[in-house]
């Protein structure tokens, strides 16, 4: 019996050997092939990333998928993009890619594809309510392989043509982007130091999530030995971007958003960025400044998605690392692809990585601060939060509460995949971020 908590706001996920066991699988395949069947798919298109449980997981819900009737195209072990990517070039309704993305070794998923977006929020509760009445549809389906890195790399490569030699340091951390980022910088004017390119599910080195600092390290050391101009690191299924400049100091994902946005912007006056809650004001404010158009909105990249297109965004980017270009690309997100529009930018200017954020104010912030709260609460206490605040300062409800200091913010949110509180600040300076933290915290506790 399937545990009805793996499906969650964007994706299906759990502990591989104790959430997802094969015949349990094989019954969650029958469900997506059905879901994708009725909606008019008939041919869908598969890959897993390299943890040690997707072989397992790809035979079992192939095994489902096929007797729905539905035609797959496995396209093998692929980082996450290329499963996006194949869905547009070999034409398919929709695809499923299994994966953990950064989460420990032991966890794996399932993101699903209806067209060229995953599914996300009610749609994926439908599968749960699909599965329990047992109503499958039925059929023969065939299975074939195709190979989509080789066009992948060819289409993206041929982009970029940068105007001097560069040197980068890249940690693909064991995880799926290695070999085909390799083949992507083979056809690139770069000197590459390579980190932890080669596939292993067990991730011996560290783990592949460059949200969080420690995993950067290896990155840091590497670019300071070599003198690279940046470093740039990969999660384990290669859709989300983590970067250190040649001092080895974290660039977090809201400032390579300001980055690429200004460089949008030379090219297109007045275009649209998103945003996510968390992201520094001097993300908005700098983007403004230079007559763009900045979008404060939710976290999450199936939400990101459907705002972008709704708001015709050029670029929208979460501090999570996930980056989405509908300038000059397909608007899903992909570290290879943003990697390189780093590497353009850097090498385009003649300076390194650090003098692209010249002029942007020097801010201080927390990292994300978690706090656990139960499913049942999370949003209730968020809302309490949010009443004490509204008649004391403004505040940005567009996802959980924002609440806007003199010289700075603090957020509250409940987090969509996880009973916890997400809380994050940023002030001009440490006294104020303090005290603002103080503040929000003691609210937070009278809510709970």
């Amino acid at each position: 019996m399937l545990n009805p908590n793996i499906f969650r706001e964007y994706d299906i996920r759990g502990v591989a050997d104790r959430d997802l066991l094969s015949p349990d699988i094989e019954t969650l395949g029958r469900g997506i092939g059905t879901y994708l069947r009725r909606a008019g798919v008939n041919r869908l298109n598969l890959a897993r990333d390299c943890r040690l449980s997707g072989q397992r997981l790809r035979d079992a819900l192939l095994k489902g998928i096929l007797s729905t009737g539905c035609d797959v195209t496995d396209i093998g072990c692929v980082p996450t993009p290329l499963l996006y990517y194949s869905v547009f070039h070999l034409r398919a309704g929709g695809g499923v890619m299994i994966t953990g993305s950064h989460n420990p070794a032991d966890y794996n998923g399932f993101k699903v594809m209806l067209g060229k977006s995953t599914i996300h929020g009610e749609k994926i509760q439908e599968l749960p309510r699909l599965i329990q009445s047992g109503d499958f549809v039925s059929g023969e389906g065939k299975v074939s392989g195709a190979d989509v890195t080789a066009p992948y790399v060819e289409e993206v490569a041929s982009q970029f043509a940068f105007e001097r030699r560069i040197k980068v340091a890249v940690d693909a951390g064991n995880g799926a982007a290695g070999p085909t980022m390799r083949g992507l910088l083979a056809k690139l004017n770069v000197d590459a130091v390579e980190l932890f390119f080669e596939m292993d599910g067990r991730f011996p080195n560290h783990h592949p999530d460059p949200t969080v600092e420690h995993n950067l390290e290896h990155l840091r050391r590497a670019v300071l030995e070599h003198n690279a101009e940046l470093g740039i690191a990969f999660d384990g299924d290669g859709d989300r971007i983590g970067a250190v400049d040649e001092h080895g100091n974290v660039v977090w994902g809201d400032m390579l958003l300001l980055i690429y946005a200004r460089e949008i912007l030379s090219r297109k006056p007045g275009a649209t960025f998103i945003g996510e809650v968390k992201c520094s004001q001097a993300l908005y404010d700098g983007i403004r400044a230079l007559g763009g158009n900045p979008i404060m909105y939710k976290t999450g990249h199936s939400l990101i998605k459907a705002k972008m297109k709704e708001e015709n965004a050029e670029l929208a980017g979460e501090m999570s690392g996930h980056m989405f270009f509908a300038d000059r690309y397909y608007g899903f997100d992909d570290a290879m692809y943003s990697a390189c529009r780093l590497i353009e930018i850097v090498a385009a200017s003649g300076k390194p990585l650090s003098a692209q954020l010249e002029g942007v104010p020097r801010l201080v912030s927390t990292p994300e601060i978690r706090l656990d709260c139960p499913d049942e609460m999370k949003f209730s206490v968020v809302e309490r939060v949010a009443s004490h605040f509204r008649s004391l300062r403004p505040v940005v409800e567009v996802d959980g509460v924002r609440v806007l200091f003199d010289k700075g913010w603090g957020l509250v949110r409940a987090s969509n995949t996880q009973p916890i509180l997400v809380m994050r600040f940023e002030a001009e300076e440490e006294q104020l971020l303090d005290d603002y933290r103080r503040e929000v915290e003691q609210a937070v506790r009278l809510a709970l």
